[in-house]
């Protein structure tokens, strides 16, 4: 490193000096060429000068040809505008002689128009008067003549309209209803209504039994829901055990533990008493194999006060003698005091997993092993089993208590259907008797209603007929004293006659008077038009000299710039041979500079090259000895951390590993890799016992307090279940009812208005697709008159329509309004079914005292209503509301 470091400094001086010769050389080099540079740009300028030379001569050339030619339009131009000048004031001559003789003529004309007009006035008024009066006498006549004609017309309806009254009451009168069916009708309904009670009696039976069952199914079906978890986490914790005993099985070999069987509570004992040699199997083809052999002849006696492990486990033959030498006890404190007895090969057990062998080798019983856990794991295995079967009986018990509690909840149901079936039936018959009841009733009421309304009918009849009468005859006499005005009418014809004769001649004197004043008015704009020009003209003419001027001008400006660009080539040429010899100056001293430049760069190069060989082996070298300090410090950790390491574990010096082994000097040391394996192996088995849990009493307590208050929780829950369910019942039960008998209601209304609507047949509602109403869809079957019974769907778009208005108006019935707002519901039906939908209105109001809004197009619906309101727009952008009154309007009509 000392030799490469003073070679590296004497480079380093060697390229400083080199380098401080460089900049002079690069100052002289640069300056010749920005030299050479400058001339180089100067000459390429010249070339560029005389290319603009070029082409302002060339554009001059142009300018001068486009000059003459504009100077020859500017001549013509001035020539045509001199011309066009004389003609244009020979026109305003002659125009001017024209107007002189026009005023005579245009006073003549404004006389004969004047005259026509004063004639025609005349004649229009004298047409007018007598025009007027004939009018107003026609007017008269056609009005008593009109009037007349609607009296009679009027008079002839009256006398009708008495005539149908008369005999409309009479048929009433004939068709009188007896009131003995009604009181037949009111004794049918009283029965039925105690039939619907008794009915309902049996239904409130049938509920409160059926409620009973629902409650007994509820504890059923808990009760086999706990048998079935109960089952289910056996089933559970029975498999997790199985995969556990499985996962370890060795199909070629099996262990011997899995061939042993331990009364339970001496799992410990076992394992510790054995350990890993019950991993080893039985057969004698694995490599580690137990070995069956004959019973000693003269075995060892354990000590008196143990059991032999043989007489609590069931092993194969090949742990017999181990087992015979096994003694087992009840505490530690007995296998303390019974180990000092022990003989050659013996060991002692205690119950908690305890050992305390003949050589002094002990366990305590804190410690767990693997094989005790697998005999716990196995006969928990055998437990879960027999439990499991239990498990599956009792499920099988509460599974049948709980269908025979279904069987009575499925009977204690279908009473209850058959009950609520037959209140149905009961109410389907008490709402019979009762329409049957209401239509008596409605039937006499109307009878009387309509006969009251005949007699009213009848005498506004006869009154609105002698009033006719009266008028008709008034009217007459009237008409009969009015003049004929023959000769008005033959004046008035005379008059329009002098009336197109005086309208021809003003018209022609209309014309003439027009045609002289555009002819003025035409000579009068053409003068103008003729000024305008001719000041056009003449302003343009001078512009054309003023152009001819400064074309003379321009041509004569551009003739002396080419003569001065012809003689700047001469100028240039002689400017370029002095840049060339300059050039080939700047040139050669440039280049003599670079070749001083080059020659001092390529030695600066070496100096660097030379310099960074240099400094490459120091870095090299430096490197180096690096490396081997950190070896060497490295070597000195790791054999510091081995004797920290052997000092933390064994408590001793590496010095003393070798005595502490226990190996020969003489011999081979074992393979690494047997001795590394047997390590990992034990450090796995440590790891697998696990840690020391500190905690798990309070886990434990905290566990069983939450498992208590889920417990609590379970009950409050299934207590608010059952609460729910009877609550949930009862409300099914008034809803059902009340459901019900909005529905009959709705049925009863439904049919009776169908029948109106049509004018026969009939139709009802049913509940479909469930026996309880609450779950049941709604159908709506029709029979109109003509056809068989069908549901809505299969009727025309008209039936639909006015079933659907059947239904609207029996809902409406059932919670009847007093307002109801119907908007265009007439607008799918013809003729007929509107007049009755219009007649059912009517009948309603009456009825129910209901007030309806109807927005409709229909004229039929309109003519029906007692009042119409509408929107008018008389202007753009306004909006007006327009009411009439219609039985107002009817009633002023016969009035007129």
């Amino acid at each position: 490193v000392g030799e490469l470091t003073s070679l590296a400094s004497k480079a380093a001086t060697d390229q400083a000096a080199r380098a401080e010769a460089l900049p002079p050389l690069r100052r002289i080099e640069a300056s010749a060429a920005a030299e050479l540079h400058r001339i180089t740009v100067a000459r390429d300028n010249l070339a560029i000068e005389e290319q603009r030379i070029q082409d302002a001569t060339d554009q001059s050339r142009q300018r001068l040809e486009q000059i003459a030619k504009d100077r020859e339009r500017a001549i013509a131009f001035a020539a045509d505008a001199t011309s066009t000048s004389k003609k244009l004031s020979a026109e305003q001559g002659e125009i001017e002689i024209t107007r002189s003789a026009e005023t005579e003529e245009h006073t003549a004309a404004a006389e004969a128009l004047a005259a026509a007009n004063t004639q025609v006035e005349e004649t229009e008024t004298a047409l007018n008067t007598a025009t007027a009066l004939v009018a107003d006498i026609d007017a008269q006549r056609n009005g008593l003549t009109h009037r007349i004609g609607d009296l009679e017309q009027r008079l002839d309806r009256m006398t009708s309209r008495a005539e149908e009254i008369e005999r409309q009451r009479a048929e009433l009168d004939t068709h009188q209803q007896d009131n003995t069916t009604v009181d037949e009708a009111e004794r049918t309904v009283a029965s039925c209504a105690v039939a619907v009670e008794a009915a309902l009696d049996q239904q409130r039976e049938a509920e409160e039994t059926r409620t009973a069952t629902e409650q007994a199914l509820s504890r059923a079906n808990a009760a086999f829901q706990d048998a079935h978890t109960e089952l289910a986490r056996l089933k559970a914790e029975e498999t997790a055990i199985a995969k556990i005993l499985d996962a370890v099985e060795d199909d070629l070999w099996p262990p011997l533990i899995d061939a042993i069987t331990v009364k339970p509570g001496f799992e410990a004992a076992l394992g510790a008493a054995l350990g890993e040699d019950l991993n080893v199997p039985a057969d004698e083809a694995a490599p580690v194999h137990w070995r069956t052999l004959a019973p000693l002849s003269s075995a060892l006696t354990l000590p008196k006060g143990t059991i032999p492990m043989s007489e609590l486990v069931e092993a194969p033959p090949s742990l017999a003698r181990r087992l015979r030498q096994i003694g087992v006890v009840d505490t530690d404190d007995q296998g303390i005091l019974m180990a000092r007895s022990l003989a050659q090969g013996q060991r002692i057990v205690s119950r908690e997993g305890g050992l305390w062998r003949w050589d002094g080798y002990t366990v305590l019983s804190e410690a767990t092993t693997p094989a005790a856990v697998r005999l716990e794991q196995r006969n928990r295995l055998a437990e879960l089993r027999g439990m499991l079967d239990a498990a599956t009986e009792a499920v099988g018990e509460v599974g049948t208590v709980r269908d025979a509690a279904r069987e009575a909840e499925r009977a204690a149901r279908n009473a209850e259907q058959n009950t609520s079936r037959a209140v149905r039936e009961a109410l389907q018959t008490l709402n019979v008797a009762r329409e049957t009841l209401a239509s008596k009733k409605e039937q006499a009421t109307i009878h009387e209603s309509r006969l009251i309304a005949l007699n009213e009918a009848l005498e506004t009849a006869v009154a609105d007929r002698d009033e006719s009468a009266q008028n008709l005859s008034t009217q007459q006499t009237e008409l009969a004293h009015l003049p004929e005005p023959l000769a008005e009418r033959e004046n008035i014809i005379r008059i329009r006659t002098e009336l197109a004769k005086h309208r021809n001649y003003q018209v022609d004197c209309y014309s003439r008077h027009d045609q002289l004043e555009r002819l003025a008015q035409e000579r009068a704009n053409r003068l103008q038009s003729i000024a305008s020009e001719l000041q056009t003209w003449q302003r343009r003419n001078v512009e054309s000299a003023r152009q001819l001027e400064d074309l003379m001008e321009r041509e004569q400006a551009l003739k002396e710039e080419l003569t001065e660009l012809a003689a700047k080539p001469a100028e240039l040429d002689s400017r370029r041979q002095e840049l060339m010899s300059a050039v080939e100056t700047s040139e050669a001293k440039r280049k003599k500079a670079a070749d001083s430049l080059a020659e001092a760069e390529i030695a600066l190069r070496d100096g660097d090259q030379i310099l960074r060989e240099a400094e490459t082996a120091l870095a090299q070298a430096r490197e180096y000895r690096v490396r081997a300090e950190g070896s060497v410090d490295q070597a000195k950790q790791v054999c510091t951390g081995i004797a920290e390491r052997v000092a933390d574990r064994l408590s001793c010096r590496p010095v003393d590993l070798f005595e502490i082994s226990g190996l020969d000097a003489e011999k081979a040391l074992p393979e690494l890799e047997a001795t590394e394996r047997k390590v990992d192996r034990l450090i796995r088995e440590r790891e697998t016992m696990g840690p020391v849990n500190l905690r798990a009493r309070q886990e434990a307590e905290e566990l069983t307090e939450q498992i208590n208050t889920l417990n609590s929780e379970r009950d409050d829950l299934l207590e608010a279940i059952k609460k729910l369910r009877r609550g949930i019942s009862e409300l099914n039960r008034e809803g059902r009812a009340r459901l019900l008998a909005s529905f009959k209601e709705v049925d009863r209304h439904f049919q009776k208005l169908f029948v109106r609507l049509f004018g026969g047949g009939g139709a009802h509602l049913a509940l479909t697709e469930s026996d309880d109403p609450l779950e049941a869809g709604l159908e709506i079957m029709a029979s109109p008159p003509g056809k068989k019974l069908q549901v809505l769907s299969l009727l025309s778009g008209g039936e639909q329509a006015l079933t659907a208005l059947a239904l609207l108006f029996g809902v409406f019935l059932t919670n009847p309004a007093p307002i109801c707002v119907l908007d265009e519901v007439d607008a799918p039906l013809d003729d007929a079914n509107v007049d009755r939908f219009c007649t059912l209105l009517e009948e309603m109001t009456r009825e129910e005292k209901t007030r309806f809004l109807i927005i409709t197009h229909h004229r039929m619906t309109m003519a029906r209503m007692d009042r119409l309101f509408g929107v008018t727009m008389a202007e753009r952008g306004v909006s007006q509301l327009v009411s009439v009154d219609l039985q107002e309007a009817e009633l002023l009509r016969d009035i007129a």
